[in-house]
């Protein structure tokens, strides 16, 4: 490669955030913080339609209108951001899991305890999407995975390794 190659080549960024809308915010900051033990950094705050800077910015992206919500942030273990969201004009699907359609249809969190993570959200609310977690190398390896979904309804999936072990063997051979 020449000197030119490796300017224009991109790099990989990393993740800073993802953001979640949730029904109830206190609700989710517990559910989040107790059973997932991520960090509380803001807590619940309401932000309004005017003209500060955060107002302003959130016009650019919602449009005008919008009037109000609430938001919190909180923090994994590996220093991701998390925005949760209380939407004035919030809706709750059905079933919040379409996905085919375009769009952001889970997120997933690592525990080398799958078994009882998915136990601890199913008592605090969440439900399993699977009946059991799935070996990815069953009988070789014991990396494993199960869908799951919050007591809000979206899809969350845990990990028992890293993103990295599971996919470097070959995971769909």
């Amino acid at each position: 490669m020449t000197h030119q190659q490796l300017e224009t080549k991109p790099y990989p960024r990393t993740f800073s955030h993802i953001g979640i809308s949730v029904p109830d915010l206190e609700a989710a900051v517990k559910f989040y913080t107790d059973v997932l033990g991520w960090y509380l950094i803001m807590e619940p705050t309401e932000i309004v339609e005017d003209d500060s800077a955060v107002g302003e910015m959130c016009t650019d992206v919602f449009g005008p209108g919008w009037q109000s919500f609430r938001i919190a942030h909180l923090s994994t273990g590996d220093r991701v951001g998390v925005e949760l969201f209380q939407f004035r004009n919030q809706q709750n699907p059905d079933d919040n899991f379409e996905y085919w359609k375009t769009g952001v249809f889970h997120f997933c969190v690592q525990d080398p305890d799958v078994e009882g993570l998915a136990e601890k959200i199913v008592a605090a609310g969440g439900k399993k999407r699977m009946e059991k977690p799935r070996y990815y190398y069953p009988g070789e390896k014991p990396y494993r995975m199960i869908y799951m979904e919050d007591p809000f309804g979206n899809i969350l999936e845990i990990y028992s390794h890293s993103y990295e072990l599971h996919y470097a063997s070959g995971a769909y051979k």
